[in-house]
């Protein structure tokens, strides 16, 4: 059966899964990018950003490639695609990636304001999603093909399908850094009372991974 999972999404000490203001300075919001040193150290990080060869082994990059593994389509919320707001000006905003996105299978994009589809290079299409989480999943899943679909973020998004009882597995890096602003990642959500449960944590020196499941 097809997986819906989280990967590779980290917060910081107290909770946060994003700075505020985010903006075209501040893709992650203040002080967001602190959260993902771990991430950006890794073999997978620097060969799907960066087409690099470098990056360190060991803990943190099998997190980070497992993120990766039997992935078939992506679902994103708005603000992971861009920071415009409101009905889109025009199509001159392609993502924060270039034209060859580090997805390279179809991605789903919860707005709420139509959108043609965006193809880009490597396999890339963005497809804007106006008709809420529930439908993205379906077109995400058909898409996929028997393969996995990733819930990228934001924040917002995650919460969605948490709520609604639809991913699966959720991998949470926990970064060694204070926001003290912010989007909390479980706020109003009790994981508990949803059905989830730690299956797995471990700890390298730049983040502790957990692993949660629904049972």
């Amino acid at each position: 059966m097809p997986q819906v999972r989280v990967e590779s999404f980290t917060i910081s000490l107290d909770g946060y899964g994003a700075g505020p203001d985010q903006d075209l300075s501040h893709p992650l919001g203040v002080g967001g990018e602190a959260l993902h040193g771990w991430a950006l150290a890794t073999r997978t990080f620097q060969k799907h950003l960066f087409g690099s060869d470098g990056g360190e082994a060991g803990i943190d990059d099998d997190y980070a490639a497992r993120g990766f593994h039997n992935v078939g389509a992506w679902i994103l919320g708005r603000n992971m695609f861009g920071p415009v707001r409101g009905p889109w000006p025009d199509d001159r905003w392609r993502g924060w990636w270039g034209d060859n996105p580090v997805y390279r299978v179809p991605v789903f994009v919860l707005t709420n304001h139509d959108r043609p589809p965006l193809v880009m290079e490597g396999g890339t299409t963005f497809h804007f999603v106006t008709e809420g989480a529930a439908v993205a999943l379906e077109r995400a899943l058909a898409a996929a093909a028997g393969r996995d679909v990733r819930v990228g973020g934001g924040v917002n998004v995650i919460q969605q399908y948490l709520r609604l009882r639809l991913i699966d597995e959720l991998h949470v890096a926990i970064a060694p850094v204070l926001l003290g602003r912010g989007e909390r990642l479980f706020d109003g959500v009790d994981l508990h009372a949803l059905g989830y449960t730690c299956t797995k944590h471990e700890a390298s020196a730049r983040a502790t991974h957990v692993v949660l499941t629904r049972q």
